[in-house]
């Protein structure tokens, strides 16, 4: 029988991860986070990651430097991360974007190393 739950999620209840991401709805194969107002900042070093990660901009901008290579992410924009890429994004003005990720990014604490 297919899974016929239903999950509703509310931003401002939402549990916060160490880095100041909320976790919003989460499946059995995908979850979703969301980055509000994050300040500017350097990129800090690159890593990479055990899951697949897609974005979309609502506010700001940000550098994805991914594998050697500058993407200017600003409102309106989405983009891929691959699983396994080496990564980081640079804050160039307040940033606030909403991800999912497959696999979950929270299980295990993926997503806090």
């Amino acid at each position: 029988m297919a899974d016929t739950s239903v999950t509703k999620i509310s931003s401002q209840a939402s549990p916060k991860g160490k880095q100041g991401q909320k976790y919003l709805a989460s499946g059995i194969h995908v979850s979703m986070r969301l980055w509000e107002n994050e300040p500017p900042a350097e990129a800090k070093p690159a890593t990479s990651r055990a899951y697949e990660t897609v974005g979309y901009v609502i506010a700001g901008r940000a550098e994805l430097h991914i594998e050697g290579q500058m993407v200017l992410l600003e409102a309106g924009d989405s983009w891929v991360v691959p699983k396994g890429s080496d990564h980081t994004y640079k804050i160039l003005e307040a940033f606030s974007a909403v991800e999912a990720t497959y696999p979950p990014a929270q299980v295990h604490g993926r997503d806090e190393d």
